[in-house]
């Protein structure tokens, strides 16, 4: 799925990154358009979260392009990334335990250009901490969250600078059914708000009811491509990723 440009939002191609004689990511390769959420699945150690690093500037590749809105920014420092667009959260969730919440996620408008007003920025902050559901906790130390409320402080850091794309790895991770479904409809809401989404996932449920598109990865090689339903019942993905019997949660 292309954008009315016809320039996708990400495209990667022979994408590498090895540690020593460990090839984590190898000729990685897809693209991804406007408004798609794509799953990018894998079994533990199959190169998800290097992938997503490199993406995000925390690694340089070895080898291959990153293209974000068509231009390279392969190699470029995280924060130049950052303020080209690119937001992400982390599988261990990093928040600024120093900080209250309010100060969390004004660390995050740090990365929008041109700065908002203060005034802007304090009402931007409210509205962001009522939509990841933590309205009137904003003097709250962020040392003192619950695992959950980490998890949204942090989404909503990454969404304070207006993201075309976003980044998730494991977000869902750790939820319990009630507060699964309400991350799962928060997620469908940034979609309809036109923000592009990489998603890491192991959750199959929220995979099935998200993602558009999924790649899978295996031993750092993409071995699946395609429609979420077909790249799940595909006989190398079910072998490689779900233990050999098709994954119905």
């Amino acid at each position: 799925m292309i954008g009315e440009s016809g320039t996708p939002v990400l495209e990667v191609g022979g994408l590498r990154r090895a540690f020593g004689g460990l090839v984590a990511v190898n000729d990685l390769g897809f693209a991804v358009g406007h408004g798609e959420i794509m799953g990018l699945l894998g079994p533990n150690g199959s190169g998800k979260t290097t992938a997503l690093n490199l993406m995000s500037g925390v690694l340089r590749p070895d080898a291959g392009t990153i293209r974000l809105m068509g231009s390279d920014i392969a190699g470029v420092a995280s924060y130049r990334i950052a303020r080209l667009g690119l937001a992400r959260t982390f599988q261990l969730v990093r928040v600024l335990d120093g900080m209250d919440c309010r100060e969390n996620i004004k660390a995050g408008l740090a990365f929008q250009k041109p700065h908002l007003p203060a005034a802007e920025a304090e009402v931007r902050i409210d509205t962001l901490l009522e939509r990841v559901g933590l309205a009137g906790h904003d003097r709250r130390p962020a040392a003192d969250l619950t695992y959950i409320d980490r998890k949204r402080l942090e989404l909503a850091r990454a969404l304070a600078a207006k993201p075309r794309l976003l980044l998730l790895d494991e977000w869902l991770a750790g939820l319990n059914p009630s507060e699964l479904m309400i991350g799962i409809e928060l997620i469908r809401s940034l979609k309809a708000d036109g923000i592009t989404i990489v998603l890491v996932e192991h959750v199959m449920n929220a995979v099935r009811a998200l993602c558009d598109r999924c790649v899978v990865m295996s031993s750092g090689r993409k071995i699946a491509e395609g429609a979420t339903a077909d790249v799940l019942s595909d006989a190398a993905v079910v072998k490689a990723y779900l233990g050999g019997v098709a994954a119905d949660a």
